[in-house]
């Protein structure tokens, strides 16, 4: 079955850095979308970044500029280099996959298959 832990988060200061990283095990098609979710209390699910199998990359617009997705040249590991972190970063991340298949395109929504048990990170001003 598919597995995906997620390690890295932590508290950091307002301006601070964090990296998040994501390793899929279980894995049984050849190609996946994954990205990396955010749920803070009382909010919904936000899609934050997301990365197809083939390199394409697709940021909320609250990252963008400041978050970095990307994956391992074995595409099981994915990783999320946070930078300038605001204290509305403030959230539980969610390391997600689903198959890539050519009729569906990999994007924010939330409907992914396959999902991580969450890393809080915390920004304190």
């Amino acid at each position: 079955q598919v597995q995906l832990v997620e390690s890295g988060g932590g508290s950091v200061q307002v301006g601070g850095s964090l990296s998040l990283s994501c390793v899929a095990s279980g894995f049984t098609y050849s190609r996946y979308c994954m990205g990396w979710f955010r749920q803070a209390p009382g909010k919904e699910r936000e899609g934050v970044a997301v990365i197809s199998s083939g390199g394409s990359t697709s940021y909320a617009d609250s990252v963008k500029g400041r978050f970095t997705i990307s994956q391992g040249n074995a595409k099981n590991t994915l990783y999320l280099q946070m930078n300038i972190l605001e204290p509305e970063d403030t959230a539980m991340y969610y390391c997600a996959a689903r198959p890539q298949y050519y009729w569906v395109v990999c994007d924010r929504t939330p409907d992914f298959t396959y999902w991580g048990q969450g890393t809080q990170v915390t920004v304190s001003s």
